[in-house]
């Protein structure tokens, strides 16, 4: 494997109640997806714990930490252990009543890179997200691994072009989206088909536009810590290369990893030969920063 090559992994299971089962089973992914060759790993979203945000229930900031802290030591020591990138999704308790969506960044050698804080945080039915999370302060940046550069954006980022772009501008290789989506039960015959492909579509297209690689671990399993419908999640993790064709990708409903080489070379040819980084009318752009142009 040359030095431009790498394995990339990302881990799918369910979550339970019970935050030390589920530390636990992402443990075991990481180990599972090391076993298999992969070097940079990646978590799904807030793998510690059920997706609370499907109400507003204050007993669940009980569930933040500090980053650092607990949760990103215990990933620290086994990335130094297994010589991989781990990137895990976590709460973050930042100050009293002030709190984030947080993915921590740790190098190969254990060695704490940084974290993103979730800039686009979603008010939609059983995606409440506002009450628990502050949007990021952090802007978009990627980080210099061991085996790459890459990106690191959460969820409900997938939707927005300018996060993909921005964080592309800043070197990325690999884009990674640590996510916990599925269907309403009550809507999935009506729209699942659609919803999943517009997830799955857009950030193909992130992959394409920029010329990098996309890498979107799911949670999968039904949730319902309200005792209401709940969320279906759908999992369906995929890895996508610089022209968008999906490499990898996991099932809906089983708990795996899944592991691709990717060839970081890739990327300087895509974006030579389909040099949208080049044409980019930066002068023609200030409206962007507007809410809506009348």
């Amino acid at each position: 494997m040359s030095q431009q090559k790498v394995n990339i992994g990302l881990v799918q299971h369910r979550c339970t109640l019970n935050p030390d089962e589920n530390v636990a089973a992402a443990i075991r992914g990481v180990r599972e997806a090391a076993r298999q060759g992969a070097q940079i790993i990646c978590l799904q979203e807030l793998f510690r714990s059920v997706y609370f945000c499907q109400i507003e229930d204050h007993k669940y900031f009980e569930l933040a930490e500090e980053i650092p802290g607990p949760t990103t030591q215990v990933f620290q020591d086994l990335a130094k252990e297994l010589g991989v990138v781990i990137v895990a999704s976590l709460f973050e308790k930042r100050a009293p009543g002030l709190y984030h969506n947080t993915a921590a960044i740790i190098d190969a050698d254990g060695t704490f890179l940084g974290k993103y804080r979730k800039m686009h945080i979603p008010d939609d039915p059983l995606f409440y997200e506002k009450f628990y999370f502050t949007p990021g302060d952090l802007g978009f940046n990627a980080w210099q691994t061991k085996f790459g550069r890459i990106g690191v954006l959460v969820c409900w980022d997938q939707w927005y072009p300018e996060a993909a772009r921005l964080t592309a501008l800043r070197g990325a290789q690999i884009l990674f989206y640590p996510t916990a989506i599925g269907w309403h039960p009550t809507e999935k015959e009506k729209y699942g088909v659609r919803q999943h492909s517009s997830w799955e579509t857009v950030q193909r297209g992130h992959a394409v536009a920029n010329g990098c690689y996309v890498a979107a671990p799911n949670r999968i399993g039904h949730e319902a810590p309200d005792g209401g419908d709940g969320i279906e999640f759908w999992g369906q993790s995929f890895i996508a290369d610089p022209s968008g064709q999906i490499i990898k990708k996991a099932s809906v409903d089983q708990e795996e990893v899944i592991v691709a080489e990717v060839d970081l070379d890739v990327v300087d040819t895509q974006r030579t030969h389909w040099p949208f980084l080049r044409d980019r009318r930066i002068d023609a752009y200030g409206d962007i920063t507007k809410r809506f142009i009348d």
